[in-house]
């Protein structure tokens, strides 16, 4: 019983751990704007974004609303010229229609790094860098004062608007970023590769989450208070 109970508190620990650090390695909107110090110049390719679409420059973000109620997203990110020699994650930018890294000394980014930016339509990276998902990813790719710089992002999935080609049966093609797509099972579909028919018993699920958390997180209690030695 004993080691069956340390086996289990370990695998509980390894998932803590492990959601703990891939929650906190995902910057946020703030962090992601406090990149780079300095602010964002008018004179520049997101500057004249936010001024054209009446959004409200913060740092190095362009911010904008489209309803008063709702909360401000990033439209525009200028990391131009910020010695940069990396970049690991922006996702705290992922509703960016801009983002300019030109002017770092990059010498690679990884096309995951972009994924889920389904807005992103205009991309300025220096001139050695590829556009990110290859040129077949965006419908036009030039390079200028020394800069490529990646137009309109092309939907992976085909243009009928129907079933994919490229997804299982009974599911829909999505853009998720440049060179990505993801698939979502049809309406009145749900499980694996959307073979089961009906609505999804999301009761039945949560219920079933719910009282394993509960059981986990009990049973991890227990063996804690085996080691508090009586006062």
């Amino acid at each position: 019983m004993k080691a069956v109970g340390s086996q289990l508190k370990h695998r509980v620990l390894v998932l803590i751990i492990s959601f703990c650090f891939n929650t906190s390695h995902q910057l946020t909107e703030q962090q992601v704007c406090e990149l780079c110090s300095g602010t964002v110049l008018n004179d520049t390719a997101v500057g004249r974004l936010c001024s054209t679409s009446a959004g409200r420059i913060d740092r190095r973000c362009c911010l904008k609303s489209d309803n008063k109620s709702d909360p401000e997203r990033i439209i525009g990110l200028d990391l131009s010229n910020c010695s940069l020699t990396d970049v690991k994650d922006l996702s705290g930018a992922s509703t960016a229609l801009m983002i300019d890294l030109s002017l770092n000394p990059l010498v690679n980014i990884s096309d995951a790094i972009f994924q889920g930016f389904v807005e992103l339509n205009y991309l300025i990276l220096p001139q050695d860098l590829l556009c990110l998902g290859g040129n077949t990813s965006w419908e036009k790719v030039e390079v200028k004062d020394g800069n490529r710089i990646c137009k309109g992002q092309i939907n992976m999935c085909n243009q009928t608007g129907q079933l994919s080609v490229t997804c299982p049966e009974n599911s829909l093609c999505g853009r998720y970023g440049p060179g990505f797509f993801g698939c979502s099972c049809a309406d009145n579909y749900h499980g694996y590769k959307c073979l089961r028919e009906g609505e999804f018993p999301s009761l039945n699920v949560f219920a079933s989450l719910g009282a394993a958390t509960v059981v986990l997180t009990f049973l991890l209690w227990i063996t804690q208070r085996r080691k508090v030695k009586p006062l």
